[in-house]
C-alpha cells in the first residue's frame, strides 16, 4: 500500500478534522453533532485518526502580538563548517525561535522568530552568527496562515 493512501481519510474523517481544525476545544458531543455520528463512533474515529497518527497534537493559536511580540522574522541560516549540531541546539534552546525547519539548499535551517524588538533581534542573532551565517528577513504581513494541507480521499 502506498504512503498516500495508508493516510486517506473518508468523507466523516474530512469533517472531523476540519471540525477539530476550527477548533480543537470542541466537545466530543458536539463533534459528533457536526458529523452526523454519535458520540462512542465519533470517539472511536477519533481515537483511529491518532493511532493513524493522522491527528497528533490538540493545540491553540497564539497571537505573538497579543503577548508582546509584536516583530517577526524569517531566519534562514547556514551553519559553519562543523557547528551544525551546535547551531541546532542554540536554535532549539532560544524560545523566541517558534518554529525551525531542516532544510536543503545552500540553507540548513529556515526558522521563525518572534521578538519585542529590534535590540532583542540583534541580541539572539548574535549568538547564532558566532557559528553560522544568518539571513533575516522581517514578516510583514501572513496572507496565508498556516492550514490543513489538502486531504486525500479514499476511493
Amino acid at each position: 500500500m502506498l504512503a498516500n493512501e495508508m493516510q486517506a481519510v473518508d468523507d466523516i474523517d474530512r469533517a472531523m478534522i476540519e471540525a477539530l481544525a476550527g477548533n480543537s476545544r470542541i466537545s466530543l458531543k458536539e463533534l459528533a453533532q457536526a458529523v452526523g455520528l454519535s458520540s462512542p463512533s465519533a470517539a472511536e474515529r477519533l481515537r483511529r485518526l491518532e493511532d493513524r497518527g493522522v491527528v497528533t497534537l490538540f493545540t491553540i493559536d497564539l497571537d505573538p502580538a497579543a503577548i508582546g511580540y509584536p516583530l517577526q522574522a524569517i531566519v534562514r541560516v547556514r551553519p559553519l563548517p562543523g557547528q551544525l549540531h551546535i547551531v541546532e541546539r542554540i536554535i532549539q534552546d532560544t524560545p523566541e525561535f517558534i518554529e525551525c525547519d531542516k532544510v536543503t539548499g545552500d540553507d540548513c535551517f529556515i526558522a521563525r522568530l518572534v521578538v519585542r524588538s529590534m535590540g532583542e533581534l540583534d541580541s539572539i542573532l548574535d549568538k547564532v552568527a558566532e557559528r553560522a551565517e544568518t539571513n533575516t528577513s522581517m514578516i510583514k504581513s501572513s496572507p496565508v496562515k498556516r492550514r490543513l494541507p489538502p486531504l486525500i480521499r479514499k476511493k
